[in-house]
C-alpha cells in the first residue's frame, strides 16, 4: 500500500508540474504541447525510413507522440487525470524494480517521437530517468526541429528550407524573388509546376524547346503578375490576414482551376473576383454566426 500510494503522489507532483508548465508558456507565449508525429511528418515529409533495432536514447530528446500528444506536456507530463491509473501502474512497477519493455519510437532530425510506451516516457521523466531503451525507427529530413517548437515555426523552417532549395537549384537571377514569397509548405515546388507547364504549354506552339529560365521569365510575367495586379484591385489581402499575394496567388489558381470544371470560359480576373465575393460572404456568414451566438449568452444572463 505504501508503493501505491507513493505512485498516487507521484503523479499528483508530475500533473501539477504540467499545470505550472502550461502557464509559464502562457506567460512566455511558448509552445507546451507534445508535437503531433503525422502532422510533423505531413509537413516536413520523410523520403525513406530505416530500422535502427534497440537503442539507448535520451530521455530529453523526446519531444512528440503518434498519438498520445494531447495527453502529456512538452516535458511529457500528464495533464489528464484520466491517465492516472495506467501511470500509477508504471510507477509502481518502476519502484519495485520491473525491468519493462522497451518503448517504440521514430527518430527525425536528432529527436524522438513515441509510438509505444508514452507512459513509460512521462514516468522515466518525473522520476529523473535520463536515458530509455527504444526500439528506433528513423526517418531522413533535413529541416531542424527543437523541442517546444511550435507547428507554426516548424512550417517556416521548411518554407525557407524550400526557398533555399529552389534559389539553389535554379539560380532565379531571373526572377524578382522579393515579390514571390509564400509562407505555406510546398508552395515553391508547386510553382516549380507550374513553370514547367507553362514551359510544356509554350513549347507546343513552337518548333523549340524553351529553356526554364525562359519560361519561368515568361511565367512570371504573362501568368504571376496578372493574376496578383488583380489580387491588388480587388483588396483581396484585406480578407486574408496574414497572407502573401504568392498564398494567394496558389490559392486562386486552384479556385480557378475549380471554376474552370463549371465554366471553362471564365477568366482570371473574373475567377478572382469570384473568389473575392465567395470569401466576403463567410467572412459575413461566420459574423452572423458569432453575433447570434453572443447575444444569446446575453439574453440568458
Amino acid at each position: 500500500m505504501a508503493i501505491e500510494s507513493t505512485a498516487m503522489e507521484d503523479f499528483s507532483k508530475a500533473k501539477r508540474k504540467a499545470k505550472f508548465q502550461g502557464l509559464l508558456s502562457a506567460l512566455t507565449w511558448k509552445n507546451n504541447d507534445l508535437l503531433s508525429f503525422y502532422e510533423v511528418t505531413s509537413i516536413i515529409k520523410p523520403k525513406s525510413e530505416t530500422y535502427l533495432g534497440m537503442r539507448t536514447i535520451p530521455v530529453n530528446r523526446i519531444i512528440g507522440s503518434e498519438g498520445r500528444y494531447h495527453d502529456f506536456s512538452s516535458a511529457f507530463f500528464p495533464k489528464r487525470e484520466q491517465l492516472r491509473s495506467r501511470w500509477c501502474s508504471i510507477d509502481t512497477a518502476v519502484i519495485n524494480d520491473v525491468i519493462l519493455p522497451p518503448i517504440s519510437v521514430y527518430s527525425l532530425g536528432g529527436y524522438y517521437f513515441v509510438r509505444d510506451g508514452n507512459h513509460r516516457v512521462s514516468v522515466a521523466k518525473a522520476q529523473g530517468v535520463e536515458y530509455i531503451d527504444a526500439e528506433v525507427v528513423e526517418l531522413d529530413t533535413e529541416i531542424p526541429i527543437n523541442p517546444g517548437m511550435s507547428m507554426k515555426e516548424l512550417k517556416d523552417r521548411v518554407v525557407d528550407y524550400e526557398r533555399n532549395m529552389f534559389i539553389s537549384q535554379y539560380k532565379p537571377s531571373y526572377l524578382p524573388m522579393g515579390d514571390i514569397v509564400f509562407t505555406t509548405p510546398g508552395s515553391y515546388p508547386e510553382m516549380v509546376n507550374h513553370i514547367l507547364v507553362h514551359k510544356y504549354y509554350i513549347n507546343q506552339d513552337i518548333d523549340h524547346e524553351i529553356s526554364f529560365e525562359e519560361a519561368a521569365k515568361s511565367w512570371y510575367k504573362n501568368v504571376y503578375s496578372p493574376i496578383v495586379q488583380e489580387i491588388r484591385a480587388e483588396h483581396l489581402l484585406a480578407a486574408f490576414p496574414g497572407q502573401s499575394e504568392g498564398d494567394m496567388y496558389m490559392w486562386l489558381v486552384r479556385r480557378w482551376d475549380e471554376y474552370k470544371r463549371q465554366d471553362g470560359s471564365i477568366s482570371a480576373a473574373e475567377a478572382v473576383r469570384k473568389a473575392g465575393k465567395e470569401r466576403g460572404k463567410g467572412v459575413f456568414h461566420r459574423l452572423e454566426r458569432y453575433i447570434a451566438y453572443y447575444l444569446g449568452k446575453i439574453s440568458k444572463t
